[in-house]
């Protein structure tokens, strides 16, 4: 006898974690892409444990997410995705002000993005952990993740340089939020970068295969768009609650490839992640326009790291 999974009240077959290694793969081998891009993967993991308690901790804050400049174009939830927007080299920004912070990344619907920076960049909800006495106190500064294809990069240069801001900060632990799904991968990467120098992390991501193939120590996983990683848009009940579930795996994960999952559930858009880079879902005339775009943004890409590098 079959299963009535409608009478049972299963979930659609399609309402699974989106697997982003094989859209992407399909995606890019759609728009002429030689090569298979290879995820970086890991069979060990490192991990170390809280040594503070969090009540005394001092937390810091990672963010692949890209200051603001009016003089790159369009870069709000609205605009296309914007390879001028990018950057190549980390940084760092004092958490006492507030930033504005944009994700003009590649591989993000745009359709389920909106304007509330509290999904990419929970500052906001680290100061009122900090003001509660959930934490310590929140690091002095936050730092930028680059989100280079080149893992040899992150891992020998971004990395590193990353490692030595965060033992400039005297931090305790730290947070990193993953946006596009080359984000997932340097945010892993430098999650376990920094738990090999004694520094305990937590990765908050949305491209769950991604994180859990690269194997980072702790990984609080929300089913929900990339680019909402942090919370539900305009839901500060959310952003206070993922940060909790973050702050409890800090705390309690006493092993490696820990995975906690989130329970918010994305209801704007039901069914979005069958549009998730589908091409399946693209028309011939939609796909050669992704070509053609495909290829201006490789070129704007190429122009600005190599003019962000030389410039170092």
């Amino acid at each position: 006898m079959g299963i009535d999974a409608d009478t049972l009240g299963f979930s659609p077959d399609w309402d699974v974690p989106v697997r982003y290694i094989d859209r992407t793969h399909a995606w890019y081998d759609a728009l002429g892409t030689a090569n298979p891009y290879r995820y970086a993967s890991y069979a060990h993991v490192p991990f170390a444990p809280m040594r503070t308690p969090m009540v005394r901790a001092r937390i810091a804050l990672l963010t692949t997410a890209a200051p603001f400049d009016p003089a790159k174009g369009p870069q709000g939830a609205g605009a296309p995705y914007n390879a001028a927007a990018k950057f190549y080299t980390v940084y760092s920004g004092d958490t006492a002000h507030d930033h504005d912070l944009r994700i003009a990344h590649v591989g993000i619907d745009r359709r389920q993005l909106t304007d509330d920076s509290n999904c990419w960049f929970p500052l906001p909800a680290l100061r009122r952990a900090a003001a509660a006495g959930r934490i310590g106190e929140l690091a002095p500064r936050f730092h930028g993740v680059p989100t280079n294809r080149s893992q040899r990069h992150t891992i020998e240069v971004d990395c590193p340089e990353v490692l030595a801001r965060c033992r400039e900060d005297g931090i305790d632990a730290a947070i990193l939020v993953a946006n596009c799904p080359v984000c997932h991968q340097s945010m892993a990467l430098t999650a376990r970068h920094l738990e090999a120098a004694g520094i305990p992390t937590v990765v908050m991501g949305a491209a769950r295969d991604i994180v859990e193939t690269c194997g980072v120590p702790r990984f609080v996983f929300s089913d929900v768009p990339l680019g909402n990683a942090a919370a539900l848009p305009d839901d500060p009940a959310s952003q206070d609650a993922t940060l909790g579930l973050a702050l409890d795996l800090l705390e309690h994960a006493f092993a490696p490839r820990t995975t906690v999952q989130s329970p918010l559930r994305w209801t704007r858009e039901l069914d979005w992640k069958r549009h998730v880079m589908n091409v399946a879902a693209l028309t011939p005339e939609e796909l050669e326009q992704r070509r053609a775009e495909n290829r201006a943004i490789k070129q704007v890409a190429q122009a600005v790291r190599d003019t962000t590098l030389a410039g170092r």
